[in-house]
């Protein structure tokens, strides 16, 4: 290992508070960074100079485009490049956006991906990583209404058209409760960029670590065996939390805590 990897937290883990509030509580919690997701608070601004002054805040490891339809971002395909722009605009490293839906008949979205013959080329930049992100199984029958659910599949795709990938334990968890084998596969492509890491467990994602059925401790320890130096991003629901912020930032620090203590402990960590 060369260093620590770095610990994020998600502004969607707090999407109930203002962002500029989620990024104070996480730089107060000793949060290296942050995912930021763009909801509607990215509406009637100018994004460039919001996206400055978040800055200032704390380090912003990646941005998530819109998973909902927002005022002046147009489709998926526009919200993509859009925020790729700004990303470059602004510094940040990394995009991630969840593929299309079969389900949802985004039938253009879907042709408009395997139009791209090279996704670093023809929608990252030189600045600016993109990343597609493993989506759940979901319902009573355990579907999975996006593309991309086969891991085969998965590094076949990004590997033919140069995509690299979020990898979300929850998603993967929802249909494999022992994921690691998947992200194993998938790590050994070199196509892992960013990690989105909560529990799942009896229908419900986004759980704080404990509160569900995966194996996230050991998942954590066999991080230390590979070569991952990129971002572990703690992506809770925020449902997990009361109204409290004094409690919020208890609880934040501890599992802060818990991550950098269950990754560290090699030769060349902090």
């Amino acid at each position: 290992m060369t260093g620590r990897m770095r610990i994020s937290l998600s502004t969607g883990t707090l999407y109930t508070l203002p962002i500029r509030r989620a990024m104070e509580i996480a730089r107060d919690t000793g949060f290296d960074g942050v995912e930021l997701i763009v909801n509607q608070a990215f509406q009637r601004v100018n994004c460039r100079q919001f996206l400055s002054e978040l800055r200032e805040i704390l380090p912003i490891h990646s941005m998530h485009a819109p998973f909902m339809p927002l005022d002046g971002w147009g489709s998926p395909i526009d919200s993509l490049k859009r925020c790729v722009e700004l990303a470059d605009f602004v510094g940040i490293p990394l995009v991630n956006f969840h593929p299309p839906s079969w389900m949802g008949f985004e039938i253009r979205f879907w042709r408009w991906m395997y139009r791209i013959q090279d996704f670093q080329k023809e929608i990252g930049t030189d600045r600016v990583i993109v990343t597609l992100e493993n989506m759940p199984w979901v319902g009573r029958f355990k579907i999975n209404p996006h593309i991309f659910a086969n891991t085969g599949k998965l590094i076949e795709f990004l590997q033919e058209r140069n995509l690299f990938l979020t990898f979300d334990c929850t998603h993967m968890g929802s249909g494999k409760t022992n994921f690691i084998n998947d992200f194993y596969q998938i790590h050994d492509s070199g196509r892992i960029r960013n990690i989105h890491f909560s529990d799942y467990g009896h229908g419900r994602e986004h759980l704080v670590p404990g509160h569900g059925i995966l194996p996230l401790t050991r998942f954590l320890n066999h991080l230390r065996t590979t070569v991952y130096d990129e971002t572990l991003t703690l992506e809770l629901s925020p449902h997990e939390f009361p109204r409290d912020e004094g409690i919020i930032r208890e609880s934040l620090v501890e599992i802060r805590e818990y991550l950098v203590r269950e990754t560290a402990g090699e030769p060349g960590w902090e």
